[in-house]
């Protein structure tokens, strides 16, 4: 089909080559340009006229690796959104980010083969990330694209009860009110961000760290879904185009102005008051919202520790994780932003919160920087 989002798949197995490869052409929307075994194949592939909406890329590949293809997309000025998908990544994260840097869009783990148990959330993420990315590029070439189906909270993502925190607020996660919840107080100074994201997020992250004011003197405090072993280098590599300090948080770490926290993988965040004192605690309790860390364990714990004076942001991914929860800091008086449809690689997180009468304001990527800034700095 003409609208289908077309994708050029690079990886020098041919196992997985094949694996992929059904993924693709059995998610509905999408279709097989061709299949390289190396980044040098995927670029003459590309000078002779395949012309895919996205590219999938293995990093550790002979004779032209996904890096140094990244590079020669660069140079050759190729505008085609990437997706890296390799074994590496479990080894290592630092090249991984080195891919961001050159202009990959996003990644996501390689399985461990087709009867692997983490198969079928490999197959339903890639698929999300290739309607995104593949739409975008579509719509910046003029064409249009066959429309994804919203994706579904994963099969293993019942709500359940955090074991630390505000367990009367999470124990109501994925029972959403029918109508926006009534304000127990009028909105004040802002003295935290809070912002939880997903599929899409390495990338819109640093359009907007690398886009704050370097006078903004509110902390900011992460939830970003990526596995284990990759928060530490994706904070680094933020820490590098933005004007703030970004870490991967650390159990105790202090919550003070101009310090950016990003929650480890596979830990759950949260703000706690000790003394005159805001930190930062990590627990290895249950998924909450399927996730773990969870947006929605945040931004409870930021609407009981901070009350009015918290500024939520929900941006890009998939599923619900986030939405119950920005309402919590509706509720308790802070104020709450969604990133908007046109802008977000998976509209979903957003799209339920904004559904869900949680979302005060949808805002685009390339404004949500300046517009955390103005909330932030208003009443000061």
């Amino acid at each position: 089909m003409a609208d289908e989002i077309s994708v050029l798949i690079v990886d020098d197995s041919a196992l997985m080559r094949n694996l992929i490869g059904h993924m693709v052409s059995e998610a509905p929307g999408l279709e097989i340009a061709d299949k390289a075994m190396n980044g040098r194949f995927a670029l003459d592939k590309l000078e002779r006229g395949v012309s895919p909406d996205v590219i999938v890329l293995d990093i550790e590949m002979p004779e032209m690796n996904g890096i140094e293809f990244l590079r020669a997309r660069r140079q050759r000025g190729i505008k085609i959104p990437v997706v890296i998908l390799s074994s590496i990544a479990r080894r290592g994260a630092e090249v991984t980010m080195e891919a961001l840097s050159l202009g990959a869009s996003d990644f996501i783990q390689k399985p461990s083969g087709s009867e692997s148990e983490d198969i079928h959330v490999v197959r339903d993420t890639l698929v999300s990330m290739l309607h995104g990315y593949g739409s975008a590029y579509r719509k910046s070439q003029g064409k249009r694209a066959v429309a994804a189906a919203p994706a579904a909270m994963p099969t293993n993502a019942q709500p359940t009860r955090s074991q630390n925190i505000l367990p009367q607020l999470l124990s109501k996660v994925g029972a959403p009110p029918a109508n926006p919840p009534a304000r127990r107080r009028e909105p004040s100074r802002t003295e935290i961000i809070a912002i939880g994201i997903s599929t899409g997020g390495p990338d819109a992250l640093r359009v907007v760290f690398s886009q704050l004011d370097p006078d903004l003197s509110v902390p900011i405090m992460v939830v970003q879904h990526m596995p284990a072993g990759f928060t530490s280098e994706f904070a680094k590599s933020l820490d590098r185009i933005c004007p703030l300090a970004v870490k991967e948080a650390e159990d105790g770490d202090a919550i003070e102005p101009g310090r950016i926290l990003i929650a480890p993988g596979n830990r759950h965040m949260e703000a706690q008051k000790v003394g005159y004192r805001a930190v930062a605690r990590l627990s290895d309790a249950p998924l909450v919202s399927g996730h773990r860390p969870s947006a929605d364990v945040l931004f409870a714990s930021i609407a009981m520790t901070y009350q009015n004076h918290a500024l939520g942001v929900i941006m890009t991914g998939m599923g619900r994780d986030g939405a119950q929860h920005l309402g919590t800091i509706y509720k308790e008086g802070g104020m709450t932003l969604g990133q908007d449809e046109e802008s977000s690689v998976v509209y979903g997180m957003p799209r339920v919160a904004r559904e869900l009468g949680h979302v005060m304001e949808q805002v685009p990527l390339k404004k949500m920087a300046a517009r955390i800034c103005e909330v932030a700095k208003a009443g000061k």
